[in-house]
């Protein structure tokens, strides 16, 4: 007989929700949001890093530096505390 428990997790999609800088090289995740104030937000969007849109994480700089991501093709360079900010969903592709 299945609990009720196991029949809710067994409905659950497989995904990982966390910050774009907790993300490891080389993984594809989806933009959830982006919690920034309205001049980056709107910078960032221009950029095509918007809710939906699917990225990847190319390189991490040591010592808390820059990311770069790939977005639509093209290399993002975005400072850590505004990759902080930018909330992804990782699917059953993820490393952990």
């Amino acid at each position: 007989m299945v609990s009720k428990k196991d029949k809710e997790t067994s409905k659950k999609p497989n995904t990982l929700i966390k910050c774009l800088t907790e993300c490891e090289k080389g993984e594809e995740v989806i933009v959830l949001s982006v919690d920034t104030g309205f001049q980056q937000k709107r910078r960032l969007a221009n950029l095509g890093m918007i809710p939906g849109a699917k990225i990847k994480k190319k390189k991490e700089a040591p010592f808390k530096g820059p990311l770069e991501v790939i977005v639509k093709g093209s290399s993002l360079v975005i400072g850590r505390g505004i990759a902080s900010k930018i909330t992804v969903q990782c699917n059953n592709s993820c490393n952990n």
